[in-house]
């Protein structure tokens, strides 16, 4: 089995090899993480519903507009 981190030069003390291999280890789960969706508002039929109504003033006119 061939390693997949080397140190070429220095004396790291096993917690500085921990440290750097965690970091390492975040970045590549990063890079794998999948792109969130698009949120595609523009297909959902719940758009096209009115909101509620609320009493008030002009509600008779809002009661009319989509």
């Amino acid at each position: 089995m061939t390693p997949h981190l080397r140190i070429v030069r220095g004396d790291a003390t096993p917690e500085e090899i921990a440290a750097l291999v965690a970091v390492l280890a975040s970045r590549h789960a990063e890079a794998e993480r999948p792109a969130a969706p698009k949120n595609e508002s523009w297909r959902n039929p719940a758009r096209s519903m009115r909101k509620p109504l609320v009493p008030g003033k002009s509600a008779w006119r809002n009661s009319a507009l989509p």
